[in-house]
């Protein structure tokens, strides 16, 4: 029995051990690296009619402090929209690997946060013919639920998206940091978050729609190709069926929200040895 147990340890270390850790960010300092992240800025509804507009301003809608990174959605009028928030992409992009994201999520009416992926070059076409990684989607009226997803199968609207769906952990993921680990190579993707899997999805196959053009000739595409990271906090949008969770957040609805932010306290990348 105890050569049994000290055999499983040593095959889990052994495990552990073959992940290298490739770049990281744990928002040491007062200040996001320029180096390593971009501000996405805009307006634009962002194909989901989401309400806020994206700024670059440092410290106002994003800012480092405390070792964390904090997105925050306020409720101010900035280049036509009555909400301003940030969208943060990365400047360094991986094929495969493992993603770990340590966050506490926001709370409130028609917030969105996410952190996801999107391929460095649109190599088999527009959205989301070149696919789209969602590592952890949420909304703020569901504070114990996130969701993974992956969207693919050709140029919309010929695009198709699997995943987990709605996944109830039972924890309030607003009130404390959770990890939340994507890991991908080219037979499949697996979501877990603190280390309990809850979805993987094959990707050794051909990822077509079965409508419009095939964009791809061989399996595993288009999640083949380097993908980077994005982070942000939406408003409202198509996430949000009016059916479900009524119309649009107003600014006195968001000004009750009970916590805007969402913090990030690290990100890992580690690629197979």
């Amino acid at each position: 029995m105890k050569l049994s147990l000290l055999l499983v340890a040593v095959g889990v270390l052994g495990a552990q051990a073959d992940w290298q850790l490739v770049w990281k960010d744990e928002f040491d300092g007062t200040q996001l690296n320029d180096n390593e992240w971009n501000y996405e800025v805009g307006g634009s509804g962002w194909g989901n009619n989401e309400l806020e507009y994206y700024t670059s301003h440092n410290g106002n809608n994003a800012r480092v402090d405390n070792g964390h990174l904090t997105i925050n959605a306020k409720v101010t009028a900035e280049g036509g929209r009555q909400f301003t928030s940030a969208r943060l992409t990365s400047k360094q992009s991986w094929t495969y690997g493992k993603f770990e994201a340590r966050a506490k999520l926001p709370k409130g009416k028609h917030l969105w946060p996410a952190i996801w992926m999107m391929p460095k070059d649109s190599v088999y076409g527009g959205w989301a013919a070149s696919g789209e990684i969602d590592i952890m989607e949420a909304r703020g009226e569901r504070p114990s639920i996130v969701q993974g997803t992956i969207h693919h199968g050709g140029a919309w609207p010929n695009n198709v998206y699997h995943g987990s769906g709605e996944h109830d952990f039972g924890r309030d993921f607003t009130a404390d940091f959770h990890t939340f680990t994507l890991e991908w190579n080219n037979n499949q993707i697996m979501w877990s978050v603190d280390g309990q899997i809850y979805h993987t999805e094959n990707i050794n196959k051909n990822m077509w729609s079965g409508k419009g053009p095939n964009p791809y000739n061989h399996n595993v595409a288009p999640f083949d190709q380097r993908f980077f990271w994005i982070l942000n906090v939406a408003v409202s949008g198509n996430f949000f069926p009016a059916n479900i969770y009524g119309p649009p957040v107003t600014p006195d609805e968001a000004r009750q929200w009970a916590k805007p932010t969402m913090e990030i306290d690290y990100l890992r990348v580690y690629q197979w040895k």
